[in-house]
């Protein structure tokens, strides 16, 4: 994969950024957006008057700088979709047939009421998305802890973040994904992307790494030769090709080198961090030659990533560490990111104009999504929900008494994992998610979901999730809705809608003040995202993710707006940590972390990895992508990667359908042959649902601290089909 790939134009690595006032360019030809899909959040301009006649063009925005993946290319198909829902759907003697919004609205609250009052506040359940606007986010959480008072609310963005926001948090006082702006990149000589594909997952941000590329520092972790790790080596950089799982080790190793080698800051690590001593008495026993054993790594690669970053961060041409789901999605993820941004402050990256270290969001509000109120443990403005100060301040822009606020509820498996249990919730309601096909040990949830009283999904197409339910509500598209998001790099962006909804469809805001009237709640429920938007303000203000001076005029007139956005700061904070980190005493915090390991051995049974990730053509659960031709016919079929020779022991050749069986289930796929797979790795993408689901191998093992799942290994066996 190269820039050229891109479908669209593509701009050279130090082509002048688009202003920032292009994001206000409301023009007579058509309505300036974004992408409805990944983080990276795209600007396009949709033309045309209806879903029939709908085009999509790409905008120069300093984020893919007038470039657009083949996904945002054909995003306007998902709105021509055949399957859109339009009526709202209730299930009845077995079947889901169309009723009205009332009878609908009133099966669901009737349900709600009925399940707290013989089992309790809790036995109700929210599920939402890291797709959701700032705007349905933020209404979501506040719709669980008022009109439900219920604790149970997470959503999927727990199963993509998370371990990177904890680790953030535990660092560096701060979460966001990229702490500078994602044009900062491609000023640099040397970047290292850890677990991260994005000339597959985020085809544009490829133009701010060309210039690492050319100089050869362009270095890739990754299991296998993704597309990614291809264009490192076309560029003289490096492809580590490590086992799953070992990724900390890989870090430790790093830290060790910079440190015995010479690379590392000391001055930096003197004035700016705390806790160097109490790591290194970790990273001093990874030797390299021991990195190499675990890893599988070569300790003269492991040398020269060291050289690199440090000979670019010396040269002031800048060096980035970049992490991704790859390693992040295990059950250590958090102390994997943790000793990342450890081999970060060693070299003295972070906070320096030019170098740093940040996690590139997958979602397309996966930082917004988790910012405001949709996670177990959080209120709007990144609160802790057990904070009395947090809660007594979003209690007062509520309007209600903070004791009557619940405290932290389940995490996202944990919390579908108790569904129809005696202990968990009888009734859910989902937004945004398809866990059938995304969630861990899918088959186990799948199991929950058909246990509960009364599934509730809102939903524009009988996704795999809305298939099983018992109430089906339709809801908006991205291109009939307003509203804000946030993108990888803290910049709030405004979401326009270009066209009318079919009649018959609501937005979730409608929805959600329908039920809490009808549930009999005190307080009034905005159904304009714009006065949303403005309660957001006020919850957030004085929480770390302070969105306060942002405003949707502000945005309409054009601003580039970063938060923390404040009265002190109403320009924005596009670059956090030039001064301080947010700490009490202002350093970034070491912590000691060692190398675990994937959380399932493998056995004479199951003697491979299989680790899952993304392909070009589909997003998430494919729930959407799958529903557009162009798409599908290019991805093909359900696949498993494979090397050879493993698949010449399993009696398998290309093109063989083929078994591919964990301890938890099996899935169903076509045979890849790859000479540059680990011969002890196999890779699945997670798009399909059915008997291709690659999630019905996944281990549910969850990280201690982000309670993210081990969806990156988990030990298999391939069997060939008769």
């Amino acid at each position: 994969m190269t820039v050229s790939a891109l479908r669209g134009p593509a701009l050279a690595p130090d082509a002048t950024d688009a202003p920032d006032s292009i994001e206000a360019a409301a023009t007579t030809t058509g309505t300036p957006t974004h992408c409805a899909y990944c983080g990276l959040q795209c600007a396009m301009t949709l033309t045309g008057s209806t879903a029939a006649d709908l085009t999509v063009s790409p905008r120069r925005f300093p984020t893919n700088r007038g470039g657009l993946c083949q996904k945002g290319w054909t995003s306007a198909e998902l709105l021509r979709t055949p399957g859109r829902l339009t009526t709202p759907l209730v299930r009845r003697d077995g079947q889901l047939v169309p009723t009205t919004w009332d009878d609908a609205l009133t099966v669901v609250a009737d349900g709600m009421r009925e399940a707290q009052q013989n089992r309790g506040r809790d036995a109700v359940a929210l599920f939402g998305g890291g797709g959701l606007t700032n705007e349905k986010a933020y209404q979501l959480g506040r719709f669980a802890r008022v009109a439900l008072r219920t604790s149970q609310i997470d959503y999927n963005g727990r199963w993509c973040m998370s371990s990177a926001a904890a680790a953030g948090i535990r660092c560096f006082g701060l979460d966001r994904g990229l702490p500078f702006p994602v044009t900062d990149i491609g000023s640099a000589h040397a970047v290292l992307l850890l677990g991260a594909n994005p000339a597959e997952t985020m085809p544009p941000f490829l133009t701010h790494l060309v210039r690492a590329a050319d100089h050869g520092g362009l270095m890739v972790a990754d299991p296998r030769l993704t597309p990614t790790a291809a264009k490192a080596l076309d560029g003289g950089g490096l492809h580590l090709a490590l086992r799953p799982g070992t990724d900390a080790a890989l870090a430790l190793g790093l830290v060790h080198l910079a440190v015995t080698e010479g690379h590392a800051d000391r001055t930096y690590v003197e004035q700016r961090t705390t806790g160097f001593d109490e790591l290194w008495a970790v990273a001093a026993q990874w030797l390299p030659e021991r990195v190499e054993r675990v890893t599988g790594v070569a300790v003269t690669t492991l040398r020269e990533v060291v050289r690199t970053l440090a000979r670019a961060r010396d040269t002031e041409r800048g060096a980035y560490v970049l992490s991704a789901r790859g390693g992040e999605q295990h059950a250590s993820g958090t102390d994997t990111v943790t000793a990342f941004i450890a081999l970060a402050l060693v070299l003295g990256l972070p906070g320096n104009p030019g170098s740093g270290f940040g996690t590139v969001t997958g979602q397309g509000n996966g930082q917004g999504g988790r910012e405001h109120g949709q996670k177990a443990d959080q209120l709007p403005g990144y609160r802790r929900i057990d904070d009395p100060a947090a809660r007594a301040h979003v209690a007062r822009v509520w309007g209600v008494d903070p004791d009557d606020l619940p405290g932290p509820g389940r995490s996202a498996f944990e919390l579908l994992d108790a569904l129809g249990t005696e202990s968990g919730p009888s009734v859910l309601m989902v937004h945004g998610s398809n866990p059938v096909v995304s969630a861990p040990e899918a088959g186990r949830v799948t199991e929950r979901l058909r246990a509960l009283d009364l599934l509730v999904v809102c939903d524009f197409v009988l996704s795999e999730t809305a298939a099983i339910a018992d109430v089906v509500l339709p809801v908006l598209q991205w291109a009939e809705e307003e509203g804000t998001l946030t993108n990888l790099e803290g910049r709030v962006l405004r979401r326009r809608a270009a066209l009318a909804p079919p009649d018959g469809c609501r937005g979730e805001l409608e929805i959600w003040a329908g039920l809490a009237s009808r549930l009999g709640c005190p307080v009034l429920f905005a159904t304009d995202p714009r006065e949303v938007f403005d309660e957001l303000r006020r919850a957030s203000a004085g929480g770390p993710a302070d969105y306060s001076a942002v405003t949707w005029e502000r945005l309409d007139a054009g601003e580039s707006l970063h938060w923390p956005c404040t009265t002190e700061r109403p320009q924005g904070t596009p670059r956090l940590f030039l001064d301080r980190f947010a700490t009490p005493d202002g350093r970034a915090r070491f912590v000691a972390v060692d190398h675990q390991g994937p959380a399932e051995p493998v056995d004479a049974d199951h003697p491979l990895v299989a680790t899952t990730g993304r392909v070009l053509q589909h997003y998430q659960s494919g729930a959407q992508t799958r529903l557009v031709a162009e798409l599908t016919d290019a991805a093909g079929v359900m696949f498993v990667q494979v090397h050879p020779d493993t698949a010449a022991a399993a009696g398998l050749a290309d093109g063989d359908r083929a078994d591919v069986v964990s301890r938890r289930g099996r899935t169903t796929a076509q045979v890849r042959l790859d000479d540059d797979m680990r011969p002890d790795v196999v890779f699945l993408p997670f798009h399909w649902a059915g008997d291709g689901a690659a999630n019905a191998l996944t281990n549910a093992a969850l990280d201690p601290t982000s309670r993210m799942p081990e969806f990156k290994a988990c030990a298999v066996r391939l069997e060939a089909r008769p």
